[in-house]
């Protein structure tokens, strides 16, 4: 590996810390849950704000910190995201009135968006082409592997320097990240122009950019797709586990996320040195379709659950590669990205409440009908676009 490709990496992997602090958001809250549930006993139901607000955030302005990031830059972006996350958690530690606490984390979802939109487009401008599947596969890794280290290390150090420690280290974390990436990201890494059509954030403008994003087949195609994989993936991740044999449940909670990370990481970058992104994404979604009904026919067995997540590997990483394909442009891939933050949100709002609803229904016939549709849908959204993209380059040859 060449000099500049190893200065690449270093970079691609500080990000990809940067993106644990980002899911750290979610996670530190999610260890210390039970704790804050006692330092706040007048919240109520209201506590679990603490945890969909950032996904809230993520919904409303997803696209607007796409647009944020192509007219600001990736960097700058990034590091602002990362100090204000690190300022936030600080004050969290001193556990302020229930009040305050909300609209700190209202204020954390802006940063966590900042985060997870210029990441991603900023690994695709310094990853080379070569490279770039790789790379972005082991971002779109971030949220399982923050969630599973802060499963490990999180409790222990809330047990022994209670919960405002977490909430500390969380903070301390994201400021190195800060430092480090300030000293080895360049001054105009992220930094192309913005056409004018979205140079402005008014809400008008806002309006027009949303339907200009989603009119694009190349920029709505992968948030498209990823709304109907994330409306499926955290929402069985949480409801299958439980219908499941009681002796296997704890080894399926384990091996399904790790599953669909292994597969993402080999097959689904050993198939993008092959054939384009958003083919893998079709074929995972395919197969997991497919896969869905064997959660009828072996019930209570882990063993069609874990195959089923490890096809959605296919869809994981391969989603943001195809931003990167589909959107040559920097600035594009920007807007790219704020759309799949702003689906990826919506998806995982919706999923698990859908998805309870319709075991409610219909029994655990629910689960099978929900999983095939979501993954069909997916299929069928990505089909469609592939469509619109070929009509529209044989009318421009």
């Amino acid at each position: 590996m060449s000099g500049a490709n190893r200065a690449a990496a270093l970079r691609v992997l500080l990000i990809w810390v940067a993106g644990l602090t980002a899911a750290g958001e979610f996670a530190k809250i999610s260890v210390i849950f039970p704790d804050l549930a006692a330092i706040y006993p007048e919240a109520g139901a209201r506590l679990g704000f603490l945890l969909s607000l950032i996904s809230l955030m993520g919904v409303i302005f997803g696209l607007g910190a796409g647009l944020a990031v192509a007219r600001l830059g990736g960097r700058r972006q990034l590091l602002g995201a990362l100090a204000l996350g690190a300022l936030v958690s600080a004050f969290q530690a001193t556990l302020p009135a229930f009040p305050l606490m909300l609209a700190s984390r209202v204020v954390e979802g802006m940063a966590h968006l900042a985060i997870v939109v210029a990441a991603p487009t900023l690994i695709a401008e310094i990853a080379a082409p070569r490279f770039r599947g790789l790379a972005l596969s082991l971002w779109s890794t971030f949220f399982a592997v923050a969630y599973a280290l802060a499963g490990l290390l999180g409790p222990p150090l809330a047990a022994a320097q209670g919960p405002a420690a977490v909430l500390a280290v969380h903070g301390a974390l994201m400021a190195g990240c800060a430092l480090a990436l300030a000293a080895a990201l360049p001054a105009r890494t992220g930094a192309a122009p913005v056409p004018p059509a979205f140079s402005l954030l008014s809400p008008a403008a806002l309006w027009r950019s949303h339907a200009a994003v989603y009119g694009d087949p190349g920029a709505a195609a992968p948030a498209a797709g990823w709304f109907f994989y994330t409306l499926a993936f955290v929402s069985l991740l949480t409801v299958l586990p439980a219908t499941l044999d009681p002796a296997e449940r704890l080894r399926a909670a384990t091996v399904m996320p790790l599953g669909a990370i292994a597969v993402s990481m080999i097959l689904g970058v050993t198939l993008m040195r092959r054939i384009p992104a958003v083919r893998v994404v079709m074929l995972g979604f395919a197969s997991a379709l497919v896969l869905s009904f064997g959660l009828a026919a072996a019930p209570g067995s882990a063993l069609p659950a874990i195959v089923l997540f490890a096809a959605l590997g296919l869809v994981q990483g391969p989603s943001f590669a195809a931003v990167a394909q589909l959107n040559p442009d920097p600035a594009a891939r920007a807007r790219a990205n704020g759309a799949l933050a702003q689906t990826g949100n919506l998806g995982n709002l919706l999923g698990t409440p859908l998805l309870l609803a319709m075991i409610e229904t219909m029994g655990d016939a629910g689960i099978v009908v929900f999983a095939a549709g979501a993954f069909a849908a997916g299929l069928a959204t990505h089909f469609a676009f592939a469509l619109r993209r070929r009509a529209a380059a044989d009318m421009q040859g």
